[in-house]
């Protein structure tokens, strides 16, 4: 069932990201690990096939893509340095497509749900761009929140739950390693 809430967030609460950043895994795995966050969720967003299944999003026909929404405190962890995270750790520059991983699924993409998260977004991007974090143009997607469906259960921890498959070691390891080194202080206890 589709989750298409648009949360209010008073000034305490959780508010909501949906972001795609290639797999679901490997971001539920770095996000999980931040400081003010409250949730991380596996999932696909941005299609135009409702309740779509992981063996029909990866025919690429369905439009989602690999997705997670996060859960987060903004008093402790802002939107703005979500999305530093999110920039940091997988590559905006590549169109559809995250290391061997390639097709629309794995595109990267903002899913926003408020003005105030669009315009963070696009002052990221514009910081990124002018940091030079990147050499390539950021081609990631900025569109509105419709709908997140979440995905089957067995995705939902899948590196904490895995971490000997061969993916876990070669892929996410290293990624998640790069993550603490380069973002110890936001790191939660």
């Amino acid at each position: 069932m589709a989750d298409t809430r648009e949360p209010a967030a008073p000034k305490g609460k959780a508010e909501t990201a949906t972001l795609a950043g290639g797999c679901f895994w490997c971001t539920e795995a770095i996000f999980s690990q931040l400081r003010g966050v409250k949730s991380v969720e596996p999932g696909y967003s941005g299609g135009n096939v409702p309740d779509p299944s992981y063996e029909d999003v990866c025919t690429g026909r369905t439009g989602h893509a690999e997705a997670v929404q996060i859960a987060f405190d903004p008093a402790v962890l802002s939107f703005h340095d979500l999305l530093v995270v999110f920039f940091s750790t997988h590559d905006p520059t590549t169109l559809n497509r995250q290391g061997h991983d390639t097709g629309t699924q794995y595109r990267s993409a903002i899913f926003y749900r408020t003005p105030e998260q669009l315009a963070t977004a696009q002052q990221v991007i514009q910081q990124i761009t002018a940091d030079h974090l990147w050499r390539g143009r950021i081609v990631t997607e900025l569109t509105p929140f419709v709908a997140f469906y979440p995905a089957e259960e067995y995705h939902h921890n899948y590196f904490a739950r895995n971490p000997t498959k061969g993916y876990c070691q070669l892929v996410i390891e290293p990624k998640v390693a790069k993550f603490r080194k380069q973002f110890v202080s936001q790191l939660a206890a």
